[in-house]
């Protein structure tokens, strides 16, 4: 396990740990943010803990173009009852996944330094957010990071049903329009899955962030979203 310090360095993924946990310490500043990101690792950490970064592999992963929509959530699409809306409110997205109650979980890896982090990594045009309103309510969201053609999912949040499935529907038809290849989904799970979601190895993840290029000096510009 790695212990990091002020310096903007991370080991060799593969030296992660079977959970994919590797490093701990270091800091959430921008610049470090950005390299563990071009590097496929993220934070993810509980409110009595250090900073912890992490590097999950096989690697869930979906194209956007290849999204799998349900026939009854393609008739609540069809239905237009929902609102959506891209960058109108990432703090109110964020504070939204920070606050949802969610199953058999307790408490959340959203602390406030995370808000602040990727409130300036919004600001700066890396972090972007989906928003989902019912009779102008606002009802579920996500948010996330895009770099080179690949974008990174945090978390997403919902107060009405379907709220954020909706919001993940149209993140990849944006995607699509925007020519991204990829989103990151991060962790192994059932909802993602659901969406087509498919796991793969460690290697060709790798290879996915050498296509985009973002261990290239100067890759980390935010694209285009």
């Amino acid at each position: 396990m790695y212990i990091l310090n002020k310096e903007l360095f991370f080991p060799p993924v593969e030296f992660a740990d079977e959970d994919g946990m590797f490093a701990i310490g270091g800091d959430l500043s921008t610049e470090r943010l950005l390299l563990a990101y071009r590097s496929g690792i993220f934070p993810w950490y509980n409110e009595d803990q250090p900073i912890l970064w992490w590097w999950t592999s096989p690697r869930l992963m979906i194209q956007p173009n290849e999204v799998r929509i349900s026939h009854s959530l393609r008739n609540i699409l069809n239905q237009n009852t929902f609102h959506v809306t891209f960058n109108s409110d990432f703090v109110g997205v964020i504070h939204g996944c920070k606050e949802v109650k969610r199953k058999n979980q307790d408490g959340t890896w959203i602390m406030p330094e995370i808000i602040d982090a990727f409130t300036d990594l919004h600001r700066l045009g890396y972090a972007h957010s989906v928003e989902v309103y019912k009779n102008e309510k606002f009802v579920g969201g996500l948010y996330g990071m895009a770099l080179g053609k690949i974008f990174f999912g945090e978390s997403m949040f919902a107060v009405e049903p379907n709220a954020s499935k909706v919001a993940f529907v149209h993140l990849c038809r944006h995607l699509q329009l925007k020519g991204f290849d990829w989103i990151d989904c991060q962790q192994d799970t059932p909802h993602m899955r659901s969406f087509g979601g498919r796991l793969i190895e460690s290697d060709d993840f790798l290879n996915v962030l050498r296509e985009n290029q973002l261990f290239m000096l100067g890759s980390d510009k935010p694209s285009e979203f």
